[in-house]
């Protein structure tokens, strides 16, 4: 069962209808499922099975990763325009995914306005139609409750939506409409006027036309020029990397179809890159990028790259490039070597063309530079990136919530902050939310000042990666190479101590989960009373695959969550997760493996994260009563022999071992029952048996490398 994202149940929205069942329209559909909201997929009728062709976008979702746990699949309805246009008046929100054909658009929008429910919201995600000509002839009260959608693909990672609409649009439908695309599809909207391209890809189809064409005419080679993007942070792909990436046979339509609709004297018309030899070449080669093996590079089966020599046309070995200095747009802009004046005149194009245009496509600057950062994977957008480049001025960005918020104690490696009306943060500040000494040494005044002062208290991680990566095995290894074996397990009893302290404190304790939750940052969350999650968290205990052990509860509480959850063999459950490995890729997912529990929240818009674990702490602190110690059952040998008969014969010594010492800690030794404090003992012993041996000492050395 596919329980609902925090607030949607609220806003109403009971139901919505996808139309076309494309990799766009099948992935829109998949993230409505993903938040719990049931959707109809239509498309054409197929000519063997009339749903066939919404049944295969369904399908291909599966295999690509659109849902975030394949039991939201059931959620979407397959059907086609055909036999099933009726049920879109149960729909609160219908989009239209079809081709970019004008007449084929406006023909269905008719046949949608006789079946709509009134108020409904209709948009289009069109990326190069504009409004006024998609509703021209359309009745009024259609066109009144139409607007634009503009997703980017894949829809359930880009968080970017742009919004296009009219002063005659309805005020409650559109914040109904951008309510829905936070709270159920985890968007981030950005409002457009009606201009070709949006803002999006007006700016971002002009960069690479820019980019793509300004790198040949100063002689850089492709490498060259990706490194430099890639210094800049614009995107990471670089902007050869990632016309590889999107298929360079989308080049004709995309920046064809811009070039048709924008006036002679528009800067992108000088960059013409449909009439780029270069394009036309690898078009006629068959040579589209990724969709076909071989693009501006190509990889040789052997795994070794090569690129494409932008003069002659013939592929070379890859060329090292590393700008310099790296991470630094103010001194790479300043090299006045070609790199750097490579990088200076794409920034100042862009930003020229920004700065000219911007009145013109969007509210304002800031607009700009969200939709260039969440639809084209910069790092900041134009304006922000070109402050910090020393050539402009630029909006900065609201601070989030967990910082705005007061400081009660700190020191480098946490905080302890007020978040007002009685809750207080423990936020992590390592990178990626590693659990060091120095979080163990703030944790423990952090209880007793929360416990004394507050009502609840919420955890939380300050870097936007992730909640917490686990332990920080650099300062686990530190034990192992001192030989401290001691003092490794005091480090470990007191992180279980201090946990346990958390899971039974006299107020409640809320974990808001984001990035990463994995390994100590795993078994933190699960002595949570309630955890919020972003929807596109990964979490997972997988020591396992190091050699190691979880000795912060994470046996402990992995067991107690399959023995609450019930089911046929809890015990072998628990056995199979931890020996396994396994990290949830999604916070459903995680729901489905016990990580998360049915009264656990998700948010599908990262920003949300933090108001809701809050509300959910003040709801918690009416009345609060900390759970019942738990005894856990146990079943000696004969429990321990019947989870290692699982094992397949093939199975090698390593693996034996792990699951031995893993059913051993499960088993607790002899049948009857363990507090959690035992059970969580030999689990600690266990876990620094293991990191004692070679076995993992050489897979973290290994790790500790990468």
């Amino acid at each position: 069962m596919t329980i609902p994202a925090l607030g949607v149940t609220e806003i109403g929205l009971a139901r919505a209808a996808v139309i076309g069942a494309g990799s766009m329209g099948a992935g829109i559909a998949a993230q409505f499922a993903n938040a719990g909201v049931p959707v109809d997929l239509l498309d054409i009728p197929g000519a063997e099975d009339r749903d066939g062709p919404a049944k295969a976008g369904i399908s291909r979702q599966l295999k690509a990763g659109g849902f975030m746990d394949p039991a939201a699949a059931d959620l979407v309805r397959p059907g086609n325009t055909a036999d099933h246009l009726d049920r879109l008046a149960g729909a609160g929100w219908i989009v239209e995914a079809v081709i970019e054909d004008l007449g084929i658009k406006r023909d269905l929008f008719a046949r949608i306005a006789a079946v709509r429910r009134p108020g409904c919201i209709v948009s289009s995600n069109t990326s190069t139609i504009r409004r006024a000509a998609l509703v021209e002839g359309l009745p009024a009260d259609f066109a009144r409750d139409f607007i634009i959608s503009h997703f980017f693909n894949p829809p359930r990672h880009m968080r970017l939506v742009e919004f296009v609409t009219t002063p005659d649009t309805p005020a409650d439908l559109l914040a109904r409409a951008e309510t829905a695309a936070r709270t159920v599809l985890g968007k981030t909207v950005v409002s457009c006027r009606d201009t070709p391209g949006f803002i999006a890809n007006r700016i971002g189809c002009f960069w690479i036309a820019a980019a793509a064409r300004e790198a040949a005419r100063m002689g850089l080679s492709v490498e060259e020029a990706d490194a430099v993007h890639a210094a800049l942070g614009i995107p990471r792909t670089g902007v050869f990397g990632l016309l590889d990436l999107v298929g360079i046979d989308l080049v004709p339509h995309v920046w064809g179809s811009l070039m048709a609709t924008l006036p002679a004297g528009d800067a992108l018309q000088s960059h013409d890159l449909p009439g780029w030899d270069v394009i036309r070449d690898l078009l006629a080669a068959g040579r589209f990028g990724r969709k076909s093996g071989v693009g501006f590079y190509r990889r040789l089966p052997d795994g070794t790259r090569e690129a494409l020599d932008l003069a002659t046309g013939a592929y070379r070995p890859l060329a090292a490039v590393e700008p310099a200095p790296p991470g630094d747009p103010a001194a790479l802009v300043a090299d006045p070597g070609r790199l750097g004046r490579y990088a200076a005149a794409v920034l100042t194009q862009v930003l020229a063309y920004a700065t000219e245009h911007g009145p013109d496509i969007a509210e304002d600057l800031g607009a700009i530079d969200t939709a260039i950062e969440l639809g084209y994977s910069w790092r900041e957008g134009p304006f922000r990136l070109a402050e910090r480049a020393g050539l402009a001025a630029a909006q900065g960005s609201a601070p989030a919530i967990v910082t705005r918020a007061e400081t009660v104690i700190s020191n480098p490696a946490a905080s302890l902050r007020d978040l007002g009306e009685g809750v207080a943060c423990f936020a992590l500040a390592t990178r990626m939310g590693t659990l060091s000494g120095p979080v163990l040494e703030l944790l423990e005044p952090a209880i007793d000042r929360a416990t004394r002062d507050f009502r609840a208290l919420v955890l939380a991680g300050d870097d936007p990666r992730g909640f917490s990566a686990g332990a920080d095995l650099a300062f686990f290894a530190g034990f192992i190479e001192r030989g401290d074996f001691t003092g490794m397990e005091a480090f470990v009893a007191r992180g279980q101590h201090l946990f346990l302290a958390l899971k039974y404190a006299p107020i409640p304790v809320v974990a808001a989960v984001h990035g990463v939750a994995l390994g100590g940052g795993c078994e933190l969350m699960l002595h949570a009373d309630r955890i919020v999650a972003h929807a596109e968290t990964q979490i997972g205990l997988p020591e396992a695959k190091l050699g190691l052990l979880p000795g912060w509860g994470g046996c402990t509480q992995t067991l107690l969550r399959h023995l609450q959850a019930g089911g046929p063999d809890p015990l072998a459950a628990a056995f199979e997760a931890l020996r396994s490995g396994m990290v949830a890729g999604s916070a459903p997912q995680a729901r489905t493996a016990r990580l998360l529990r049915p009264a656990d929240g998700v948010v599908m818009h990262r920003d949300d994260l933090l108001p809701f674990a809050r509300a959910e702490a003040l709801r918690l602190a009416e009345g609060y009563a900390p759970p019942p110690q738990a005894a856990i059952p146990t079943g000696g040998a004969a429990e321990q022999a019947r989870l290692m008969a699982r094992l397949s014969p093939g199975a090698g010594e390593d693996e034996r071992g792990m699951a031995a010492t893993i059913a051993a800690v499960l088993c607790g030794g002899e049948a009857g029952h363990l507090s959690e404090a035992e059970m969580m003992a030999l689990e600690r012993r266990a876990a620094v048996d293991l990191a004692a041996g070679p076995a993992a000492r050489t897979r973290i050395a290994a790790f500790l490398k990468r």
